[in-house]
């Protein structure tokens, strides 16, 4: 798995579950990058993701911190899961290599 040496941006008013969908969001463009991913499992993230962080706004923001911390890009996998009719998505690159 990885070797992260950077925290995930969390929101303290969150309850525990919440913060676990939100963690497990992220490890999902984690693990997209560094070993690839089903794309449902992605989607199903985000969904949860979103219940959590309703607000475009808001769900840019995290994930702006998040590349800035980790050089994954939240839109990216999100994205890729959501256009892509293959099972498996897996990301070429990191933002700040």
């Amino acid at each position: 798995m990885s070797s992260q040496s950077y925290s995930y941006p969390l929101d303290l008013s969150w309850t525990n579950k919440e913060m676990e969908q939100v963690i497990a969001m992220f490890r999902a463009v984690e693990d997209a990058y560094e070993v690839g991913i089903d794309r449902n499992k992605v989607l199903d993230c985000y969904k949860a993701f979103k219940q959590v962080v309703p607000s475009k706004a808001e769900e840019k923001q995290l994930g702006r911190e998040f590349e800035k911390s980790s050089g994954y890009v939240l839109y990216r996998v999100v994205k890729a899961a959501q256009e892509s009719t293959d099972k498996k998505i897996k990301m070429v690159g990191k933002n700040n290599d």
